[in-house]
């Protein structure tokens, strides 16, 4: 018997003798889902401004690791976790109000599940960075802003789907 594709009962045969199992239909609903949230012209603007919240908390990092280091003469490691606690603070504040107007969920729960999606999207884009930096060469400022942008989707997608999901939407 050839080797076969089950998915919802569905038996088809595949090439180089490999079964693949598809029958998780939360799966096939998540990816349906995706694909039709990208066709609503809502979500864009949520990008949009989840983009601009994004900005805002750039210049907000970056001024205030400048007055820690500079003034406060804080080493640069601790200007910097500084930096990223005020700025998420305020990316949160700005994305729970405006981006996704979620201020009925309960505020601890998002924050919570904001930082994480943070932290996640901040390893991703760590770990990109130093592929740029040090195995592509890439000097640090336009590797940081590829970094930066290329797990934006990631932060973007967890935030809203999770951090300040609407939990009647199920």
């Amino acid at each position: 018997m050839a080797p076969t594709r089950r998915d919802s009962g569905d038996r088809r045969p595949l090439r180089d003798n490999l079964v693949v199992v598809l029958d998780e239909p939360d799966v096939l609903g998540r990816r349906a889902r995706v694909r039709a949230g990208m066709r609503k012209p809502a979500n864009w603007v949520q990008l949009a401004k989840f983009c601009a919240v994004g900005s805002s908390g750039y210049v907000v990092n970056i001024a205030v690791f400048s007055l820690a280091v500079e003034v406060a003469d804080l080493h640069h490691l601790t200007a910097a976790t500084l930096a990223f606690l005020v700025a998420v603070t305020n990316n949160f504040w700005w994305n729970r109000q405006w981006t996704f107007s979620a201020r009925e969920g309960h505020a601890g729960f998002q924050a919570a599940r904001f930082l994480t999606v943070s932290a996640g999207a901040f390893l991703l884009a760590a770990a990109i960075l130093e592929g740029l930096v040090n195995g592509l060469d890439m000097p640090e400022i336009p590797a940081q802003a590829i970094s930066i942008a290329a797990a934006t989707p990631f932060n973007f997608v967890g935030n809203k789907m999770w951090s300040f999901s609407d939990p009647r939407r199920g």
